[in-house]
């Protein structure tokens, strides 16, 4: 006998108005009551009036028929051992690799020694299979999300036609610093910061003020031809995680980054490094 269509759209009200109260255990029971009292054709009426599939209102046939002693617990949902088990369980030493592979050029992080590109997931899940692992991209993508790893905004870094060893360059860089970092040799990264205005001038965010009595400054950002502009200059130590920010009134030389770098040694690097006769410096310019 075939169930009518009136009674297939009575099914799908009702689980309209219930599915978002239901998880995944109640889901497949419920479906299982309602297939079992719709007798004949009932799973394949459930199955249309909800989307679920049949095997899942099967198996909740089978748990409201099971002995008791067989039964899952008020609390489970599944039973124990259910699911498929994951990658980096199957494979210990795929969250190392992958790891390896990302953090040379992960970006954003001051105390990596490189930072130079990013990788896709699916370079990365070609790298990972090279190396033996049974991967795919939405893999990587997950484990990169669990590490810490979020999708970042593309920026501009690119200058020109890039060199065709300019990987090379960068991983012959890298080997440098942690060669220099295994010695206890001084490896420091320099860079000159955005240049500021010096005045009563608007910036970005947001301070505690009395309602309705914000911090008045000027309309117009026009350099003060007498206060002129501040030009911070860091020079950053990687190995002991340290930083020096010296501030010029006038320009950014290479007289002001040897002397930034003269009062950084002076200041920090000589009472730690006192003994070492070379230093391996790592320099990246900002444009404005």
């Amino acid at each position: 006998m075939l169930i009518s269509q009136g009674k297939v759209e009575q099914i799908t009200t009702k689980y309209n108005a219930l599915k978002l109260l239901l998880n995944e255990r109640s889901r497949r029971l419920w479906a299982a009551t309602e297939a079992a009292a719709m007798g004949y054709r009932g799973i394949s009426a459930v199955c249309r009036a909800t989307g679920l599939s049949q095997n899942t209102i099967r198996v909740g046939l089978r748990e409201l028929i099971a002995a008791p002693e067989s039964a899952l617990s008020p609390k489970q949902i599944r039973r124990s051992g259910g699911g498929r088990s994951r990658a980096n369980e199957l494979n210990p030493s795929l969250m190392t690799d992958l790891d390896s592979l990302v953090e040379p050029t992960s970006r954003g992080e001051p105390e990596c020694s490189l930072r130079w590109t990013c990788k896709s997931v699916n370079h990365l899940a070609e790298a990972l299979q090279s190396l033996g692992h049974q991967v795919c991209a939405m893999t990587v993508y997950n484990l990169l999300r669990e590490m810490g790893y979020s999708l970042q905004s593309n920026r501009k870094t690119e200058e020109g036609n890039q060199h065709p060893d300019r990987n090379q360059q960068f991983e012959y860089i890298d080997r440098q610093v942690k060669g220099f970092q295994k010695q206890h040799r001084p490896v420091i990264s320099i860079d000159t910061k955005k240049k500021e205005n010096i005045g009563n001038f608007k910036n970005a965010g947001q301070e505690w003020h009395p309602k309705g009595e914000p911090t008045l400054v000027q309309t117009h950002d026009f350099p003060d031809p007498t206060l002129g502009k501040a030009v911070p200059y860091g020079v950053y130590d990687l190995t002991r995680n340290q930083g020096w920010v010296s501030v010029g009134i006038d320009h950014d030389t290479a007289e002001f980054a040897v002397e930034s770098i003269r009062r950084w040694w002076k200041e920090l690097g000589k009472a730690h490094y006192s003994r070492c006769k070379h230093l391996l410096i790592t320099a990246e310019r900002e444009r404005e």
